[in-house]
C-alpha cells in the first residue's frame, strides 16, 4: 500500500516559527494569506509589527515590514517562473492594501525555500545579469531585475546547528539527525514551542520511516526521545493496523457474496466477527 502524503506545509510554517522564536513577539504569522481570491494564496506571510525590530535569525535579517514566503517541498520545481510567480503575489500583495500605497514597495521582500538548491534558476540569474551574493551559508540574495527585494533559502545548506527545524524538513536524516531533532525538542520548555515541534516532527517521522523504525529498536535510545516519538508512532502502528482491518472486512464481504450469501446475512456475519456496529457494517456494502 503506497506511504500517506507528507504534508510539507504545515511543517515549514511551524519550522519558521520556531526558527524566529526570539523575536516572535514582534512578528504576525499569517500562514496560508489569501490574496483577494482562493486559488491565489501565500505560504507564508510575516509582519513586523513595528519597523524597527531588527531580526536575528539569519533567514529573518533580511525582513523589512512584509515579508512573503513560498517553501518548496522535496516534490516541487523552484525555477523562474515559480520565482516571477512569487514576485507576483509581492505586486498583488501591495496592491491589496486598505489604501492607497499603504503597503510600501520598498518594504516587502520575497523568500523562496527549497532543500536542495535549483542549479537551472541560478544559471538563468547569471545569465541574465542578476547580482547574487551569498551573505550566509545557504542564504542567497538575489538583486537587479526584480521589483522587490528576494532572497533563496536553501535549506540543506544551512547550519544544522543553528537552523535545526528548516534542516528537519527533509527525507534525508540520518539517526544523528533525528536524534540531535529529539534531543532539541527535549530542551524545548514552552508549550507553544512543543505543539510547533509537534508538527516538524511529524514531517520528519513521516518522510523518513526507515531511519526511525531503525531508532525504534536501539536499545541506547533515551527514553525521553521515545516518549517524543511514541505518539507519532502509534499514530502510524493504528493508521496501518486500521487499513489490514477495513481491507480483511472488505475480502471477506466479497468471499462470502461468490459464495452466495445475502448482503442481510454478511452483515450479521462481519458484525459478530469484527465486533463493528450495524451502522459500521453497512459502510461496506
Amino acid at each position: 500500500m503506497k506511504d500517506k502524503k507528507v504534508q510539507w506545509h504545515p511543517g515549514f510554517v511551524a519550522a519558521m516559527n520556531l526558527e524566529l522564536a526570539e523575536d516572535r513577539d514582534s512578528l504576525i504569522f499569517e500562514k496560508e494569506y489569501n490574496l483577494n481570491t482562493k486559488p491565489l494564496e501565500i505560504d507564508l506571510l510575516v509582519v513586523k509589527k513595528e519597523a524597527s525590530v531588527r531580526i536575528g535569525n539569519e533567514i529573518g535579517a533580511f525582513f523589512l515590514g512584509h515579508n512573503i514566503m513560498e517553501y518548496k517541498s522535496p516534490e516541487d520545481h523552484l525555477d523562474i517562473d515559480a520565482f516571477h510567480k512569487a514576485l507576483a503575489y509581492a505586486s498583488l500583495y501591495k496592491s491589496y492594501g486598505e489604501t492607497v500605497d499603504e503597503r510600501k514597495e520598498d518594504d516587502i521582500t520575497v523568500t523562496l525555500l527549497r532543500e536542495t538548491k535549483p542549479e537551472g534558476i541560478f544559471q538563468y540569474f547569471k545569465e541574465h545579469g542578476y547580482a547574487v551574493s551569498n551573505p550566509y551559508k545557504g542564504i542567497y540574495y538575489i538583486k537587479g531585475k526584480n521589483m522587490f527585494p528576494a532572497q533563496i533559502v536553501v535549506t540543506g545548506e544551512l547550519d544544522k546547528t543553528e537552523h535545526t527545524w528548516l534542516g528537519a524538513l527533509s527525507g534525508k536524516l540520518k539517526k544523528q539527525d533525528m536524534t540531535e531533532l529529539l534531543e532539541k525538542i527535549c530542551r524545548l520548555t514552552k508549550k507553544v514551542d512543543r505543539e510547533l515541534a509537534d508538527s516538524v516532527l511529524e514531517v520528519s517521522v513521516g518522510a523518513n520511516r526507515e531511519t526511525v523504525e531503525e531508532m525504534k529498536g536501539d536499545v541506547n535510545m533515551c527514553q525521553t526521545l521515545m516518549e517524543i516519538m511514541e505518539p507519532q508512532l502509534l499514530l502510524r502502528e493504528k493508521e496501518g493496523i486500521e487499513k489490514g482491518l477495513h481491507k480483511g472486512i472488505q475480502g471477506t464481504v466479497e468471499v462470502l457474496r461468490e459464495l452466495g450469501h445475502s448482503d442481510a446475512g454478511i452483515k450479521e456475519i462481519i458484525i459478530k466477527k469484527y465486533a463493528l456496529s450495524m451502522e459500521e457494517a453497512e459502510g461496506y456494502f
